[in-house]
């Protein structure tokens, strides 16, 4: 069993996106700049948006982050929101931005998603970029399932040929992560089962898994009785879970049951420390690109 690194492998990537940005420099170009809107003060997205603009710094990036205060008594209207969503859209300094989710109920994260101009939209999450991204054009990929490719890819993990098994259908993970590797290409061409709630005999279908991959956010979901030996299994479960014995009273949960599953894999990512740092690398990525897309438009 060997365990995939993600913080190795995004320490690389920033390493790398960080030189990209300084010859980006060095020509006379101006940094990437990045903007984040966060609603609210739920801890996750604190903690999520806090860990972007770290690593905006680590990449030579300039950041905004537009915070708005929403509460029961006084609640942010989506007006407001889809107003600062036009001024991102409009900005010409800002390259890409992102609006942290989940967003408070009363908002409908669709609308929000929709109004975001897919050029800049480097979360991949509106239906321009997923369209393209189904269809195998060049778009700003989804940030968790391109950072999942990547560490395919970087660990020497062949996808061509091999039974993918993805748990999960949700839109940022499970149905990308699908389209992205049933495509043609050396970082593709896999064969693609997306399992869900509805799925009879579970089980059955994940032992057929060259590649399994947990993103349903059930924590410990996955146990041994469900993957085939040899397997590689990519968990991108993150749950708090009560531990009175950390200090912060809480341990990150992957989706699957680690002890029990990892002396079957060939390969197998922790959690935390496997798919999360990806996921931001992933975003930090797109938004070198909407900065090079832009500079090209000038």
């Amino acid at each position: 069993m060997e365990l995939i690194d993600g913080k190795k492998a995004a320490a690389e990537i920033k390493q790398e996106i960080a030189a990209a940005v300084e010859k980006r420099v060095a020509e006379g170009k101006r940094r990437p700049h990045l903007a984040a809107i966060l609603v609210g003060h739920d801890g996750g997205s604190e903690t999520y948006v806090a860990h972007k603009i770290k690593a905006c710094a680590e990449c030579g990036f300039q950041s905004s982050l537009i915070r708005f205060e929403s509460t029961p008594e006084e609640p942010l209207s989506q007006d407001e929101l889809l107003a600062a969503v036009d001024k991102l859209n409009n900005d010409p300094d800002i390259d890409g931005f992102i609006v942290q989710l989940p967003l408070p109920r009363h908002i409908d994260e669709n609308a929000v998603i929709e109004a975001i101009n897919p050029e800049k939209d480097v979360d991949g999450f509106h239906p321009v970029n997923v369209g393209r991204q189904s269809l195998g054009l060049p778009c700003f990929h989804s940030a968790t399932p391109a950072g999942i490719v990547e560490l395919l890819a970087r660990n020497g993990i062949a996808t061509s040929g091999k039974r993918v098994v993805i748990v999960g259908r949700s839109n940022i993970v499970g149905k990308p992560l699908a389209a992205m590797l049933m495509q043609k290409g050396d970082r593709a061409n896999a064969t693609v089962t997306v399992c869900h709630s509805a799925t009879p005999d579970l089980a059955s279908v994940t032992r057929q898994a060259d590649i399994l991959v947990a993103a349903l956010g059930r924590p410990g979901f996955v146990t041994a009785d469900m993957v085939a030996d040899g397997a590689t299994v990519i968990d991108v479960g993150t749950t708090r879970v009560p531990d009175a014995s950390r200090k912060t009273g809480f341990r990150l949960s992957g989706d699957v049951d680690f002890e029990s599953v990892a002396p079957k894999c060939s390969f197998i990512t922790p959690v935390p420390g496997g798919v999360g740092p990806m996921t931001i690398c992933m975003l930090m990525k797109n938004t070198l690109l909407a900065a090079e897309r832009a500079e090209e438009k000038k």
